[in-house]
């Protein structure tokens, strides 16, 4: 999955595809480059990012929507808001992307139009996700959240969900760590699993690396050993240079198999 951040304000490429012809040629520039997926996020859910309005929303994600192709990639919506993803979806999308970790509203809208889900854990709000966020014990707590909504989830028709354990939502560095060693813990027949650590801070933590863009190293490694866990979707920046390790580490058998 290709990301595409439609915004001026996302932590790694806020800014640069403000334009809906220019974030048109990005996706279908991630598209040549491997990306499967492109996911479109008209809303910075960064940490201490400030919501934005429907109609705000709207106005940067419909006119890049309008311009791409609906039959050559699948089209991801990151979006929290009921009306956006009905926009999203009308105009030709194919999945939802949830941050805000299964809003009902969002579940039916995607079952109406057949589409897709991911599922997102987060502890707290964009604004206030990253104060001292506390857990007994992260794998377990947000296995349980995953598992509270099991039952609702397998009684719906959806084509696929997949569960994203948000890396970076409400999450410390030793969170985040012991959360992607133990990714396996979270496979299960209902769900995908799918992953988000791409350029995010935890890399900068271990290795020093205060601009997003110098995170590449840190990137691929973890998309490396999420694939060895099991996760069927990376949801990456880098698409040409991800693709590439994923490639040459198929070809060492470092994966046994692999669809």
């Amino acid at each position: 999955m290709g990301i595409l951040n439609l915004t001026p304000d996302s932590f790694s490429d806020g800014g640069l595809f403000n334009d809906p012809t220019i974030a048109a040629e990005q996706a279908n520039l991630m598209y040549q480059q491997g990306a499967q997926i492109i996911d479109l996020g008209a809303e910075s859910t960064r940490p201490g990012s400030e919501p934005v309005s429907e109609q705000e929303e709207l106005s940067r994600l419909l006119p890049v929507l309008e311009k791409l192709p609906k039959d050559q990639f699948l089209i991801s919506l990151d979006t929290t808001k009921p009306l956006v993803a009905e926009a999203g979806l009308q105009a030709g999308a194919h999945i939802i992307n949830d941050v805000s970790g299964g809003n009902h509203e969002l579940l039916n809208l995607a079952e109406k139009h057949h589409a897709g889900f991911v599922l997102m854990h987060a502890k707290g709000s964009p604004k206030t996700m990253q104060i001292s966020p506390t857990y007994q014990n992260v794998v377990e707590e947000v296995r349980a959240f995953f598992d509270s909504k099991k039952d609702d989830l397998i009684q719906r028709q959806l084509p696929r969900i997949w569960i994203d354990p948000g890396i970076g939502f409400g999450k410390t560095l030793e969170h985040n760590l012991v959360i992607m060693r133990n990714l396996s813990k979270f496979k299960e027949e209902e769900w995908g699993l799918f992953l988000g650590s791409s350029r995010k801070s935890w890399i900068d933590q271990l290795c020093n690396a205060p601009t997003p863009s110098d995170r590449l190293g840190g990137s691929i490694a973890s998309a490396l050993a999420s694939i060895l866990h099991g996760v069927e979707i990376i949801r990456v920046h880098d698409v040409q240079e991800t693709t590439q390790a994923i490639s040459v580490a198929k070809e060492l058998a470092l994966f046994k198999s692999m669809p």
